[in-house]
């Protein structure tokens, strides 16, 4: 199964849950189902967007440069140019 048919069936199954959950096919107490089932969504978008957030800053904040990475580009850049001069294309 590849990555976007297990994300799709997982929002199937996510997204079937809840209506079920909000056509009160599940039965619950009065109070959750007035209260909380209808707000899960708006819930559920800022938790992602808070759990987005924190992904993006933790990766600004362990960030590592890489050298090795840097000068590996480097030599193919070097390589691609002088192929493309030996082919007679102005490279500069």
């Amino acid at each position: 199964m590849t990555r976007a048919q297990q994300t799709i069936s997982i929002a199937l199954l996510v997204s079937s849950l809840y209506l079920s959950l909000y056509l009160e096919l599940i039965p619950l107490p009065a109070l959750i189902q007035t209260a909380i089932v209808p707000v899960l969504p708006f819930w559920a978008l800022v938790s992602f967007g808070a759990w987005v957030l924190f992904r993006l800053g933790w990766g600004m904040l362990t960030f590592h440069d890489t050298p090795e990475a840097y000068k590996e580009l480097m030599e193919e850049i070097k390589l691609a140019q002088a192929d493309l001069r030996a082919k007679g294309v102005s490279v500069d």
